[in-house]
């Protein structure tokens, strides 16, 4: 029988910092590590994103907006890993630099061109597509951002640098990613400048950050007022009232007390306010979006809804 050819491994990583970057990034989240890296000289030779999507019924589509904002600031732009081996061969002092993506590198390319990733928690925690919203669902204190060497196993590579960032308990998803955006811009930049340097295995417990599903979001008003909160702030949390389905867009802990209230029930309604019961407390609701409109304060909402005292949510 032939011998078993060797596993390819990973391309080694520029010693003194890269002269030529490959972006590779997809959605909001990862549109200001790019301009940053551009107004901080780096050079970024190409930005791969994935490929444009359909928008609505027809057959137009529309740019990602990584996309978008690295044509307006002049960069060549594709959505295919194959010019990243064919630029390797070119370029040995050559950086793939990974920001939510949205799909695996393969190990062929992760053979020829170093990449590294910036990855929105303290690893090993929260390995996985929703490193953030797990991180506020699980009330933790504080996360982080991890610039790590992307390997084949999922999330699993040697950490090059870290930043700790704090979690408020009005932290919503798009605050918090905010925080972590700006704490890994200068890791990022003096990355690329420097040399990411040595890396460290990862050590501790492991968690993983499944992606958050539409029956997740759901709000259960017989859990508490706190873990109700947190899911809201996650983002697209929704209930049901009057058999219509309502995501509560933003609400905050009523220091009322609902005693003997039947979950999901509304124990205070006015012009200005809506609280409804949970388990153990009250949540105020502030914000909200009926199906069909568009977003607007708990005031518009209740001025045409007909809501009453004992109705119930869920």
């Amino acid at each position: 029988m032939p011998a078993k050819s060797a596993a390819p491994s990973l391309a080694p990583m520029p010693a003194n910092g890269a002269s030529s970057i490959i972006y590779l990034g997809t959605p909001e989240i990862a549109v200001a590590p790019l301009q940053a890296l551009v107004a901080a000289g780096c050079n970024i030779q190409l930005v791969i994103t994935r490929p444009d999507t359909r928008r609505g019924r027809g057959k137009q589509t529309s740019a990602c907006p990584v996309k978008q904002a690295a044509l307006e600031l002049g960069l060549r732009v594709s959505d295919s890993l194959e010019e990243l081996v064919a630029m390797s061969a070119q370029n040995p002092n050559l950086l793939g630099m990974v920001i939510a993506y949205g799909a695996i590198i393969p190990m062929d390319i992760l053979s020829v061109v170093p990449m590294i990733n910036v990855h929105f928690s303290l690893l090993p925690r929260w390995r996985g597509a929703a490193p953030v919203e797990r991180a506020i669902l699980a009330g933790d204190a504080k996360t982080g951002v991890c610039i790590m060497r992307i390997v084949e196993g999922l999330d699993q590579g040697e950490v090059y640098s870290r930043s700790e960032v704090s979690i408020s308990a009005t932290d919503t998803l798009e605050s918090l990613r905010k925080k972590l955006v700006d704490a890994s811009l200068p890791l990022l930049i003096s990355g690329v400048k420097n040399g990411v340097g040595h890396g460290v295995d990862q050590t501790g417990e492991v968690s993983y950050a499944k992606k958050i599903s539409a029956d997740e979001l759901r709000i259960d008003w017989s859990t508490s007022a706190v873990q109700i909160d947190r899911l809201i702030r996650v983002g697209g949390a929704y209930t049901n009232i009057a058999g219509k389905r309502i995501k509560i867009v933003s609400a905050k802990i009523s220091s009322n007390i609902s005693a003997n209230q039947t979950p999901g029930a509304v124990s205070v309604i006015s012009k200005h306010e809506c609280e409804v019961a949970t388990s153990d407390g009250v949540i105020s609701l502030t914000e909200v979006q009926p199906e069909g409109k568009s977003v607007m304060t708990v005031e518009v909402w209740l001025n045409g809804a007909r809501i009453e005292t004992g109705a119930v949510f869920g």
